[in-house]
């Protein structure tokens, strides 16, 4: 298992040149558009990419700060970092795909393929445990050592 705090480094560095990175294709799109606009999951991925990766240097912090086994550290930050990844995975393909302009909106489309309505909310549900849930253990540890 490798260090959490080099794991959650890693993992910001990675959503921080993501962020720079659909910037670049955010700022494609809007000098090649009529209206002056990138799509809808295109401004999405950009937006998101550089708030999630703020996000885990906050995590990183409490990675810091955890009075924890390094297991039950890594597994607190690794948790919500999933779910991150994910996430702005989503908006990217969105993005390529150009399929909606709300994900959450139904039927739920994929490219061509129509979801399941369970399987979005299997998939929020999951994602709302895991990064609530990963960063309230880190933070209880810290306030555990007030």
């Amino acid at each position: 298992m490798p260090s959490p705090l080099l794991f959650t480094y890693t993992a910001y560095g990675i959503f921080f040149l993501t962020g720079l990175l659909t910037g670049v294709w955010k700022y494609y799109h809007i000098h090649s558009s009529k209206e002056a606009q990138a799509p809808v999951y295109v401004n999405i991925a950009h937006r998101t990419s550089l708030m999630y990766s703020f996000a885990t240097l906050v995590l990183a912090k409490f990675v810091e700060l955890s009075p924890y086994s390094e297991a039950v550290t890594f597994w607190s930050a690794a948790a919500p970092i999933l779910f991150f990844a994910l996430a702005i995975s989503t908006y990217v393909i969105h993005g390529v795909l150009r399929d909606t302009d709300n994900q959450m909106k139904r039927p739920h489309k994929l490219g061509s393929f129509t979801l399941p309505n369970w399987v979005v909310i299997a998939f929020m549900s999951a994602l709302i445990i895991a990064e609530i849930g990963g960063f309230a253990i880190l933070f209880t540890g810290f306030l555990s050592t007030l």
